[in-house]
């Protein structure tokens, strides 16, 4: 696969957009760019299994 998917796909495999991601995030983190905020919500959805 020479196309750009290919190309995609093989780093997405191999892991090379999470060590890009993580770099990323890490730089910016240690410039104080990133406010890291936790949210939970304990909302739950349900529907009747039915349901269309």
């Amino acid at each position: 696969m020479g196309d750009g998917y290919g190309l995609f796909r093989r780093w997405q495999r191999n892991g090379t957009w999470k060590r890009i991601l993580t770099r990323l995030q890490a730089g910016a983190d240690a410039q104080g760019l990133i406010t890291w905020d936790v949210s939970v919500d304990s909302t739950v959805a349900r529907a009747h299994q039915h349901r269309v």
